[in-house]
């Protein structure tokens, strides 16, 4: 246990110490964080909001803070005053902050307590601590008090992020679902802590080459289906994992081994569980009033009201907790677009209107960019991604260029088109060739994400392997045909858990992956496909460098539908960077293909999805292969291969 921390007593802004009362006046806040808070940009409120422990007055205590600025009376209740609602009341402030707050002695680290409230209409409501940075196991709902102390031994890590995380690396991210990566055989009901998942995940995360992984949502929820994307402790480490020490020691154990982690974070909407942060004073306090604006038909959960400024200043704060207190390296913001827009999976007589007539939520907007400008101003080497599926401009544009800021955004397009082209027979793919082809019009448009994510393998949609056509074999190889595809794409990767050995059923969040799986020859071979490919796109800058520019990209061959072949070039810094990706995405081998070249020089096969390691059929080409001074595709000079079935292969010049 981390000892108090000393502060001196100070009167805040109601009155002096009384030591004889059981509640002590104490604050934590300066003039300057409330005007902060009140104009919504205070975003370190962690370190003043919630409970803290420390020693006052040579007493050791907690003191306590929340923000109820429509209630009649808080008190903090817990097992020390046996959950009585007038045993220890909070002291409102006498300015406009709405923050209740006072210290309380004797009350330590691991004691569960909640907020009575009395709200303004004499409704009685017990609360979480909004701040709490940890939370009791559900279904018990009560917060803890507790501390987020922690011996980092990650400053080589933090040192070298901003070039290791950078958007001219290689980004190829692992997300995993941290209750059902893997599972004890001997205790299959039981969701491993962190320290046990570390054990396993981060020695096969550095094996298999990523370069990032990213948790689903590790922030406190009580309701396990929902995966964690209904969150009631925003600051508080999911007590199914472990404590958030136990997160902690995950993220540094990755760090260790130079992988960087993105945290899956979840800013709009949150569930409407009494204990949580809905109508937390009594009053629409954190969501809308209006429902057309406070509340998602989809998720049935609320919405939070992006144009209060308290409201923001909690949002960010939060965003700046997981990366300071907890050193991740990104946050991915889920379901941006519903927060853009009213109008999202509504229809138009259920949607609200801005100010202007329009269905854009402008606070969401603003907040939006006041979220990405405060991260990246405070943190170096870290990236904010976008999920993000509408056509709003400039998700990924700076700021101060009249964007959004985010560092990086899902292509959402670019996934749906592919797994739509690769579900067709083979025969039909002809009348599917710009599919594919199409991704190519708008790749740069944005700072893009490729995403194979939890979303495409469950509800139904099959596991990514079935959704493959053809007998056992075909669906295998148009499977590493499809991840080959993926890796030569411009973008940085997402795979979820699983999709990289083929798992044959549907994400089930209650149980293991398939482990049992990589036994069979077809399954390694595909583990061995996307552990190729992360190594290749470490090894190769053409497959990073200029993974967001026109500079990296240029078609040799984009119109060959009658043979579902595709050639294009992908380039790096330097001339000799330069790789040449062909696709067959048919069954049949395509001997002597010629294919444009732009160089004199000899060139090698760097990777085919074919190969006999792979499962493939083994059909190569070996040694070097010699261009001749002939144009074809536009190119100077011409190469002849063999292209394998349903296959990708990537060749590199020997100059």
């Amino acid at each position: 246990m981390s000892p108090a921390k000393k502060v001196s007593a100070k009167p805040a802004a109601l009155a002096k110490i009384d030591k004889n009362k059981s509640v002590w006046v104490h604050s934590l806040f300066s003039d300057y964080d409330i005007d902060l808070f009140l104009v919504g940009k205070h975003f370190r409120l962690y370190e003043k909001m919630g409970s803290h422990i420390i020693e006052l007055d040579n007493v050791k205590g907690t003191y306590f803070s929340v923000w109820a600025p429509n209630a009649q009376k808080i008190s903090v209740v817990g097992d020390f005053n046996q959950w009585d609602k007038n045993g220890h009341e909070l002291y409102r402030r006498l300015d406009k902050s709405g923050i209740w707050e006072g210290f309380i002695p004797n009350v330590s680290k691991g004691d569960v307590y909640k907020y009575f409230v009395k709200g303004y209409d004499n409704s009685e409501h017990l609360k979480g601590d909004p701040y709490a940075r940890r939370w009791e196991h559900p279904p018990q709902t009560a917060s803890i008090v507790w501390d987020t102390d922690y011996k980092w031994k990650d400053k080589s890590w933090i040192k070298k992020r901003p070039v290791l995380n950078a958007l001219d690396q290689p980004i190829s991210v692992y997300e995993i679902h941290l209750g059902s990566w893997q599972r004890d055989p001997n205790e299959p009901e039981r969701v491993l802590n962190c320290r046990e998942v570390a054990k396993t995940l981060v020695p096969y995360v550095k094996e298999m080459g990523f370069t990032h992984v990213e948790l689903m949502p590790v922030m406190e929820f009580p309701y396990f289906p929902s995966w964690g994307y209904q969150i009631t402790g925003y600051f508080g480490a999911s007590s199914r994992y472990g404590s958030p020490q136990d997160l902690m020691y995950l993220i540094e154990e990755l760090h260790k081994e130079d992988i960087a982690v993105i945290l899956d974070w979840v800013p709009s909407h949150f569930p409407g569980d009494r204990h949580g942060l809905y109508e937390f004073d009594g009053t629409h306090l954190y969501e809308h009033s209006d429902m057309k604006k406070g509340f998602h038909p989809d998720w049935k959960s609320y919405i939070f009201n992006y144009d209060r400024n308290e409201v923001r200043s909690f949002l960010i704060s939060n965003a700046m907790f997981w990366i300071d207190q907890y050193h991740a390296d990104g946050l991915r913001v889920d379901a941006v677009a519903s927060m853009l827009y009213f109008s999202f999976s509504r229809e138009a007589e259920d949607s609200a209107t801005n100010e202007f007539g329009g269905s854009e939520n402008l606070g969401a907007i603003q907040f939006l960019k006041d979220l990405n400008e405060a991260i990246y101003v405070n943190f170096n080497g870290v990236q904010t991604i976008a999920e993000e599926s509408s056509t709003f401009d400039g998700v990924t544009r700076p700021v101060y260029a009249g964007g959004l800021g985010f560092g990086m955004k899902w292509m959402m397009g670019w996934m749906n088109d592919t797994l739509k082209y690769f579900k067709v027979d083979p025969i039909g793919r002809k009348n599917s060739h710009n599919q594919l082809s199409f991704s190519m019009t708008y790749a740069f448009t944005e700072n893009f994400m490729l995403p194979f994510s939890h979303d495409e393998v469950v509800h139904g949609k099959s596991p990514m392997l079935y959704k493959m056509p053809g007998d056992d074999w075909q669906k295998f190889a148009n499977l590493r045909a499809l991840y080959g595809y993926m890796f030569a794409h411009p973008g940085a990767k997402l795979l979820f858990m699983g999709n990289e050995f083929a798992e044959t059923n549907e994400w089930n969040f209650t149980q293991s992956l398939d482990w049992h799986l990589l036994e069979y020859a077809p399954h390694k071979g595909m583990q061995e496909t996307v552990k190729a490919l992360n190594f290749l796109l470490r090894k190769e800058p053409a497959l990073y460098h200029f993974n967001f520019s026109y500079e990296g990209f240029e078609w040799i061959d984009a119109n060959n539908s009658n043979e579902s072949v595709y050639v294009f070039m992908r380039k790096g810094p330097k001339a000799e960077d330069t790789l040449i990706i062909a696709m067959n995405l048919t069954p049949v081998i395509r001997s002597s293909y010629k294919i444009g070249a732009p160089f004199k020089t000899a060139w090698i096969e760097l990777f085919n999805t074919d190969a006999i390691e792979f499962y493939g059929s083994g059909k190569l080409n070996d040694g070097d292969l010699i261009p001749i001074l002939t144009g074809h595709n536009g190119q100077k000079y011409t190469l002849t291969v063999d292209l394998p079935p349903l296959a990708v292969i990537i060749l590199k010049s020997k100059k």
